[in-house]
C-alpha cells in the first residue's frame, strides 16, 4: 500500500496548518462551556479525533495547543515526534512498532507542551491517529517560532529547524 492508496481510501486532504494530510473522524456532540476552559477562547467539543499520514519531507510543524494529545501509530514508517515542556526540558519520542526497539504505539502530549514530528524514513509514510479533549479548534492552534523556540531549547536546535520550516 503506498500513501496515495492511503490518502485515496481515507479520503484525506492537506492539512491546513502543520503539513501532512488529515480527515477528522470524530467531534463530540457534546459541548464544553468556556466558563470551565480558562485556557481556550470559547466552548470546544468533549473531544474529536482525526487521521494523520505524514509522507518524507513532511513534518507536523512545532505547535502548542491547550488541550491533551492522544497520539495512535496505525502503520508505516516510524515517526520522530519533539515534545518541549514549559518547564524548559524535551524529549524526543519515536512513534512505530518496533516495541523492542524502543518505539511506542501511542504517545500522549499534555495541553501547553510544544510538540512536532517528522518521517525518520526517505521513503514510505506513516499513518496516525490523534485523539484531543477538549476537541480541537483552530482558535487554539499556536504555531512555533523557530528563533524562540530555539533560545529556550538551545539543545534541540536541530529538530527544531527542521521543524519549523516557515520560520
Amino acid at each position: 500500500m503506498t500513501a496515495d492508496d492511503v490518502i485515496r481510501l481515507l479520503q484525506l486532504e492537506p492539512h491546513p496548518t502543520e503539513g501532512g494530510y488529515f480527515r477528522e473522524t470524530y467531534r463530540s456532540a457534546l459541548q464544553l462551556p468556556s466558563s470551565i476552559l480558562p485556557a481556550h477562547s470559547g466552548s470546544r467539543s468533549l473531544s474529536t479525533a482525526i487521521y494523520y499520514l505524514l509522507r518524507p519531507g513532511q513534518v507536523s510543524e512545532l505547535h502548542l495547543l491547550p488541550s491533551d494529545e492522544i497520539f495512535h501509530f496505525y502503520l508505516g514508517q516510524p515517526v520522530g515526534m519533539l515534545q518541549l515542556h514549559p518547564d524548559g526540558s524535551g524529549r524526543e519520542i519515536i512513534l512505530g512498532q518496533d516495541l523492542n526497539a524502543g518505539q511506542l504505539p501511542q504517545v500522549v502530549v499534555p495541553a501547553g507542551v510544544w510538540q512536532g514530528s517528522r518521517l525518520l524514513s526517505d521513503s514510505g509514510f506513516a499513518l496516525l491517529g490523534c485523539t484531543v479533549a477538549p476537541g480541537f479548534d483552530y482558535a487554539d492552534y499556536r504555531r512555533g517560532s523557530r528563533a524562540e523556540l530555539i533560545q529556550r531549547w538551545p539543545a534541540f536546535a536541530q529538530i527544531i529547524t527542521l521543524l519549523t520550516p516557515n520560520g
